[in-house]
């Protein structure tokens, strides 16, 4: 295939791609972000076969949680001794590796570029133990007056924060709850495809040197609750997770077609990219129409899958990201693929590892890989928040047929989708519907209380705790044998002004 009168230095690819786990031996030997990602960008260069690191004119480097940098863009760019005039350090996301390698290929389609460089680390495994140990870290100086990022949790209602349901953890199992009931699934069924699935991703992890953790896992050892794989929010256990203590980094180099074969780069290196789109959710998750699906997802994976023909089996490979089984269980249906998807060519965020909002940078460079071994396409589906931002890119052996596409959101086509979202209130009585929920647990394996998303009787929305007294409400909830979602029982208030509810007597 080729692209139809486009020139070569306006044809984007991706040339190079690096990667590095951090495991030292003693806590001041750990590498802080920073130089993670040098090491990344400098075996990115290696990979690639050409010298581009000195060229680079546009930098994108992802948001980073466990270290905090006055202007990290620049203070990288002087280490590089590089001056480019894009340079960035992006907000929160976790789709924000793809978006960037999409932006910086538009970049290049347009000719505001010619070598672009897409990196990010983090070294929360290192920084957690020297803070519980009170080892003092010898990085640059943590930059305190430095603005804290915004992450979800900025974003909930107070309500949301006080029962505890304002963080990834305890908000995506009210989307594991609705979508399986929406889908005619038992509790145990829907806990069944999780298990399998995640062991899929936790096999592919164990082929991967850049994993974090390389042992493979059943689906009985991940599903199962031990004193080592506690539930922490149901039905999660800590292998149903993302896991962030790690110290990995990546980056990936895209250029023109012309500058990559004037830098010497082999033409077996070369990976096309040819495009894909954005949608966001609301970012307050109580703001949303319903909890079975996502529109912003479903409007981006139409889009990639329209790039190969409509279907999403024309892919060789994909990485469905997986903070959490209910995104790739969403994403599968969505591109019409069976409970038997193999959903990844990196491992996943709970076994290679989540450097937080990095990972899909290793899911690119594996991505790459995997394609340079003649995979033909690869979709890299990424998200970020609560289910909240979306980004899909369709990457390549062949060149595309068309240039690629510059206006690539994709909002209005989710919102047109989107039905009347329901008011949010703090006060009801009657009864109340379960729309979804969850049960947190306690470090220690104890149950602290259950939150239900309810409907009220005049089909408005509220959050409602089920206290960790209540057994038979509690037990109700976690039936593994038929959902509560859909049941109907009394509200009341507490003498803390919370909202409660139990299950129909």
């Amino acid at each position: 295939m080729a692209v139809s009168n486009q020139a070569e230095d306006r044809i984007p690819v991706i040339v190079g791609v690096g990667e590095f786990s951090d495991h030292p031996k003693e806590l001041t030997e750990g590498l802080e972000p920073l130089a993670l990602m040098i090491e990344a960008l400098k075996r990115a260069e290696q990979d690639s076969g050409g010298k581009l690191l000195g060229d680079i004119d546009s930098l994108d480097i992802v948001n980073f949680l466990s270290w905090r940098y006055t202007a990290p863009e620049k203070q990288l760019s002087e280490k590089l001794g590089i001056a480019p005039k894009h340079a960035y350090y992006g907000p929160v996301g976790g789709e924000s590796p793809i978006r960037y390698i999409h932006e910086a290929a538009k970049r290049i389609a347009r000719g505001e570029s010619q070598v672009a460089a897409i990196t990010g680390a983090e070294s929360q495994g290192t920084a957690t133990k020297a803070e519980r140990a009170k080892v003092d870290l010898p990085w640059t100086p943590f930059a305190k007056d430095a603005p804290e990022p915004l992450r979800g949790a900025n974003y909930q209602k107070p309500m949301a924060t006080k029962l505890g349901v304002a963080k990834p953890v305890t908000v995506y199992p009210f989307y594991e709850a609705a979508s399986a009931a929406h889908w005619g699934q038992t509790p145990r069924e829907a806990h069944r495809e999780s298990g399998e699935l995640w062991s899929r991703y936790a096999g592919v992890a164990a082929t991967n040197p850049e994993a974090w953790n390389k042992k493979a896992f059943t689906p009985d050892e991940i599903t199962t609750p031990t004193p080592d794989n506690r539930l922490i929010a149901w039905p999660y256990t800590k292998l149903m997770v993302a896991n962030p203590m790690v110290n990995q980094s990546a980056a990936i180099l895209v250029t023109s077609l012309a500058k990559a074969r004037a830098a010497g780069v082999p033409e077996d290196r070369i990976v096309h990219i040819w495009g894909g789109a954005s949608a966001e959710e609301p970012p307050d998750y109580l703001d949303r129409d319903q909890y079975v699906e996502s529109h912003a997802q479903n409007a981006v994976l139409k889009v990639a899958m329209d790039l190969v023909g409509g279907s999403g089996k024309n892919f060789g490979a994909i990485e469905l990201y997986s903070c959490f089984p209910c995104v790739p269980k969403m994403a599968r249906r969505t591109l019409g693929l069976g409970a038997d998807v193999q959903p990844t060519v990196t491992g996943g965020l709970t076994f290679f590892g989540a450097p937080l909002n990095d990972y899909m940078a290793h899911a690119a460079c594996a991505m790459v890989r995997k394609i340079r071994a003649g995979t033909r396409t690869g979709l890299l589906y990424a998200q970020g928040g609560f289910v909240t931002k979306h980004h899909a890119l369709v990457v390549s052996k062949d060149m595309p047929k068309e240039a690629i596409a510059q206006d690539t959101n994709v909002q209005a086509d989710a919102d047109r989708n989107r039905k009347p979202v329901p008011a949010y209130v703090t006060e009801a009585s009657g009864n109340g519907t379960v729309e979804s929920f969850t049960v947190i647990y306690g470090r220690g394996g104890e149950i602290e209380h259950g939150v239900v998303i309810l409907r009220t009787a005049a089909n408005e929305r509220a959050l409602a705790r089920v206290p960790a007294q209540d057994n038979a409400t509690l037990a109700f909830l976690m039936d593994q044998d038929k959902t509560p979602v859909g049941a109907s029982g009394p509200i009341s208030t507490a003498n803390d002004g919370v909202l409660e509810w139990q299950k129909a007597s």
